[in-house]
Formats: structure tokens, sequence, C-alpha cells
């Protein structure tokens, strides 16, 4: 839908839709939920809530108001289960600084938990993934091997202390790498999840008409990750995205088998993924370690190319 207000809609493969109010302000709208990814329900709630915020932070924006989308068990469940993963999720929107207004919740055979968003920023502000330039520096914010990790959980292969960083890292909202990025200026930015560092990688490649070139060894990878996908441990939509992107991807033979699942690997609530001047690079660099934001690590660049991405 064209509208002269509409500043980043369904023509784009963005975070999310942007709509100008008025010169000094755009509402940022978006929405996710998922089915539960662990076992306790509070945690699984500040996972689904911080997940559903990060497109918000990813455009550059600040969360305002939020509502709660539940699909649930009653019959099943115990009602108090609901009670612990809607508690999960209030604690994070109070975390965002966010607003809950309200929600709706339906009956179904498994839980569903996300939100709907409602962000702002200044329209002349937003950052969208598609405006990467040649001679920027990619930076991610996050580690990656969520999904291998919750594979692995399931399996009831994961040892405690694996799963409890990879939930930690899941429940922390991009708030502090978003307001990072804000203040040293860049040029694109998107959130990791479910299409994986080398899905969402080729969206900003092909969105902005460039290549992005990724160093395999300098990614930050969670405890356990590289282990279990030696193991096997890894999420079918891995391979789903290995197939989608066939013939994107350019991965250098020595990139080792359990990295190159780690590269598609979907996440939940993962990082954000910055294409940032190579000028501005150690600023940021500083910015984000300033905020605690210690995962951070500059992982490629960006060249000129058709959209394409090249691991090496």
């Amino acid at each position: 839908m064209d509208h002269p207000d509409l500043l980043v809609g369904m023509n784009s493969i963005d975070d999310a839709g942007v709509y100008k109010l008025d010169q000094e302000r755009a509402l940022i709208q978006t929405i996710d939920f998922f089915t539960p990814i662990v076992d306790d329900p509070y945690l699984y709630g500040q996972i689904a809530a911080a997940n559903a915020l990060s497109d918000v932070y990813a455009m550059g924006g600040q969360p305002l108001t939020v509502l709660n989308l539940v699909a649930f068990p009653s019959k099943k469940l115990d009602i108090n289960v609901l009670g612990e993963i809607l508690r999960g999720g209030a604690d994070k929107i109070m975390e965002a600084g966010a607003v809950l207004v309200g929600g709706h919740s339906i009956e179904d055979e498994e839980p569903k938990y996300g939100l709907a968003v409602t962000g702002i920023a200044h329209p002349d502000k937003i950052i969208t993934n598609c405006a990467a330039r040649p001679g920027d520096r990619l930076i991610i914010t996050k580690p990656l091997g969520t999904g291998i990790i919750a594979t692995a959980i399931k399996a009831e292969m994961a040892a405690p202390e694996q799963e409890k960083e990879a939930s930690r890292w899941m429940a922390t909202l991009n708030r502090e790498a978003a307001a990072a990025m804000v203040s040293i200026g860049v040029h694109a930015c998107t959130d990791i999840t479910g299409f994986g560092l080398l899905g969402h990688a080729h969206e900003m490649a092909k969105g902005s008409g460039v290549n992005l070139v990724i160093d395999s060894a300098s990614l930050p990878v969670l405890p356990g990750a590289r282990e279990n996908a030696a193991l096997g441990l890894v999420p079918g939509g891995a391979y789903n995205n290995r197939r989608y992107l066939e013939d994107e991807v350019t991965i250098a033979d020595g990139v080792p088998d359990e990295l190159r699942d780690i590269l598609y690997d979907p996440q939940t609530s993962g990082g954000l993924l910055i294409a940032v001047a190579a000028a501005k690079t150690d600023d940021l660099m500083a910015a984000l370690f300033d905020r605690g934001v210690t995962a951070a690590r500059v992982i490629g660049e960006v060249v000129p190319g058709p959209g394409k991405i090249i691991v090496r």
C-alpha cells in the first residue's frame, strides 16, 4: 500500500512498519509471538517479550505501548502457568519503559505468547536494514547459537550452564545496543531472529544492493553451541535457512561444519547486526561496551556487489 506518510511498509523486507505522524514523530509498529522455547513459564514470557520488542530497537526507536497476544490450553494446563508467562512479559515490558495497554487471548492446543508493539522515533532518524554502504563494518551484539542450544535442551543433552547462559542472552533487551548505535549514528541495522545470521544478513545485502563479507573466526558463539552442533543437535529451521540461501551464500572451504550450522541457526531474541561507517567503528564498539554490550564483535565488512553473502 502506498501512502505519503508510510515510511517503511510491506514493499520492503524490514523489521517493522513505520508511519510518519508529523515532522518530529513517527510510529514504529511490529508484532511477534511463538511457542515456548524453555520450560520455565516466567522465563518464556521474558524471552518472548524481549524478542517482540527487538524490532523497535532495530529501527532505532523507543517502545511506547504493547498488547499481549496469548494462546493457551486452559483445559490442559494450570492457569497459574499463564500467570507466570504474563508476569515474565510484564517485567520485561516495564524494563523497556513501555506500557502494557491490553491484549487478546484465545484457547489453543499449545501455549503461544508475544506482543504487538508500538514505538516512536524521529522520522529522519529511522534506521532500516537497506542502507548499508560499501566500506561499512559489520557489528553483531549478541552471541549466536540459541537455536542449537534450545534443540539440545529439548533432547535433554544441554548442560545446565549452557541453558542458563543461552536463556540469559535471549531475555536480554537490545535496548542498550540500540541506544549505543543511535548515539553514534549508523547506516543500517536488523535484529537476528528466525532466518539466522545469514538470512538476515542477506536481507540487508539485498535491500542495500551490496555484498556482505563475514569473517567466521570473529563470530561470538554461545558456550556449547559448537559441541552440540557437532553432535547433530541442529534445529530444522537451520536446514530450511540453508536451502533457502543456497544460491545467495558462498562459504569458504575451511569453515568448519559446526560453524556453518551456527551461521544458519535460527535465533530467538538474537542480537543486532549493524552496518556502521569504518571511521565510526571504534566509537560504536566503545559505546556498546560502555553500555554493557560486552559480546559485541566486528564480524565483517560491506563491499560492492549484487546482494550476496561471502563467508571466509
